[in-house]
C-alpha cells in the first residue's frame, strides 16, 4: 500500500476509534462498557502511533527527494549551525 493510503487508513481508524470511545463513555458504567472503552482507547492509541510513524516516513521521503534535487549525497549533520552568523549582529542604531 502506498504511503498516502497508509496515512488515510490510519486517520480513518483514528476517527472510528474516537467515535467508539465517545459511544462507550455515553453508556452506563459496567464491566462491558469499560471493556469497550478500553478496546477503543487501545485502537485509538495504535492509530495515532501509526499516523505519527507514517507522517514521519512521509517527511523523510520528501527530504530525500529534496536532497536529490539539490544533488546532495547526504544531509549536513548540523545544518542550522552552518546558517548561523559567526559573530552576533548588533541591532541597527546600536547601543
Amino acid at each position: 500500500m502506498a504511503l498516502p493510503k497508509h496515512l488515510d487508513d490510519a486517520a480513518d481508524r483514528l476517527h472510528e476509534a474516537f467515535a467508539r470511545i465517545e459511544d462507550a463513555r455515553a453508556k452506563p458504567t459496567s464491566p462491558e462498557s469499560l471493556h469497550e472503552w478500553l478496546a477503543a482507547l487501545t485502537d485509538y492509541a495504535q492509530a495515532l502511533t501509526d499516523l505519527h510513524e507514517f507522517g514521519n516516513e512521509s517527511v523523510h521521503e520528501k527530504l530525500h527527494m529534496l536532497a536529490g534535487l539539490l544533488k546532495l549525497k547526504s544531509f549536513p549533520e548540523e545544518p542550522l549551525q552552518e546558517l548561523e552568523p559567526e559573530e552576533p549582529r548588533t541591532p541597527s542604531g546600536g547601543i
